[in-house]
């Protein structure tokens, strides 16, 4: 008897497996949806929604799973997982577009699902600038306009595509620091890159609005809220009356309370939910998805099991259709002391989250990460 050989495909370009064995290369870019598979949560459906989400699956070869009460209408909402192929996803996205109970609507979400699959990202580098007395690996080192500057240009030296700044150290329990103290550190800072003519984008971190709005008069580029407009109501008009992006990062408390006790429902739908609720907000204010970036905000109110969650589903924030930043250098999860140490374990971890396409990693050493992208960049090829 003939053995066989078999294995799985887990390569993520299709069409060049569907090339490897020969498939007719006119009709592959159409075919290709025939392999791909997506499996899409939907919350909060009505008993109606999903009897006819869960009838159009089946009608279209494939399944919508729901919570087993929707059989015996004893619950009022249920959440869903919608399996299939593209190509199977595509028809019920069609057949949708026919049915009442706002599922029009549902159609159009999973159209930009399908769409967003399809959107290729090269992860960019956000060098750190600390200018503070606290910060958790590097407080106190960069405070001194001149060592800052010094920094500056490493920073740039090294292959940073952004360099953020920030005065006001968010470690967990770290108190405030006021307007006024933030400004009188930065703008020198400013005032050297303004001077002289450095065309490396700035980040500004800061929770304030006050310290936003000045530093946009600057020209900065964006402005890295990690409180995602929580800590100054202010916020959102500067960014509104602006031309700049704004980081929404996902926090649990503020920076004094955060790490007491943190805790979640789901961490992954939890922090999903969130974080689509602050953008529904900036895009009511008329802050285009195209300005936003989001961050789930690592250590920032998490456990170090919950952190561990958030990189390994790191994918699924991409539904928000938004760009993506990760900050994981050297930080406390780590539970590393030295420097050294973190920098090299931040870069290990930083592997997943570029082969997972990123867009942006917030990074202490820039030098050695842009060396890994360099080599992920051959090992992709």
């Amino acid at each position: 008897m003939k053995s066989f050989t078999v294995k799985t495909i887990n390569n993520t370009d299709i069409e060049k497996e569907l090339e490897i064995i020969g498939f007719d290369n006119s009709y592959k870019k159409i075919a290709k949806d025939k392999y791909e598979y997506l499996n899409i949560k939907i919350y909060d459906l009505t008993i109606p929604q999903a009897n006819i989400l869960k009838q159009t699956a089946l009608s279209n070869g494939t399944d919508c799973a729901v919570n087993k009460n929707v059989l015996t209408n004893s619950t009022e909402k249920t959440d869903c997982i919608l399996a299939g192929s593209v190509y199977q996803l595509k028809k019920i996205s069609k057949s949708l577009k026919k049915q009442q109970f706002g599922l029009k609507e549902l159609s159009e979400n999973i159209e930009n699902i399908i769409e967003l699959q399809n959107k290729k990202s090269k992860t960019k580098l956000v060098g750190v600038l600390n200018i503070t007395d606290n910060s958790f690996s590097d407080g106190g080192m960069y405070l001194e306009k001149e060592k800052a500057i010094k920094h500056l240009h490493e920073l740039i030296e090294d292959g940073t595509d952004i360099i953020d700044i920030g005065a006001e150290s968010t470690k967990p329990y770290s108190e405030p620091v006021s307007a006024d103290i933030q400004l009188d550190r930065i703008l020198p800072i400013l005032e050297y890159i303004r001077e002289n003519n450095i065309k490396t984008p700035i980040s500004i971190d800061t929770r304030s609005s006050e310290v936003a709005k000045k530093c946009i008069e600057y020209g900065v580029s964006i402005i890295n809220d990690v409180s995602g407009f929580d800590y100054d109501e202010k916020m959102i008009d500067v960014i509104k009356n602006s031309d700049v992006k704004i980081i929404i990062q996902h926090s649990q408390g503020t920076p004094e309370t955060m790490q007491d006790n943190p805790q979640y429902t789901n961490i992954v739908d939890d922090i999903y939910k969130e974080l689509e609720n602050k953008v529904k907000f900036a895009q009511e204010h008329n802050i285009e998805k195209s300005r936003i970036i989001i961050d789930v905000g690592i250590c920032f109110g998490k456990t170090r099991e919950d952190n561990f969650e958030l990189l390994r589903r790191i994918e699924d924030f991409k539904s928000l259709g938004c760009e993506v930043m990760v900050g994981i250098s050297r930080k406390s999860f780590l539970k590393l002391s030295d420097n050294i140490e973190k920098d090299i374990y931040s870069t290990a971890l930083s592997t997943l989250l570029i082969e997972k396409e990123v867009d942006y990693l917030r990074v202490h050493n820039v030098k050695m990460h842009k060396k890994l992208l360099e080599l992920m960049e051959i090992y992709g090829e």
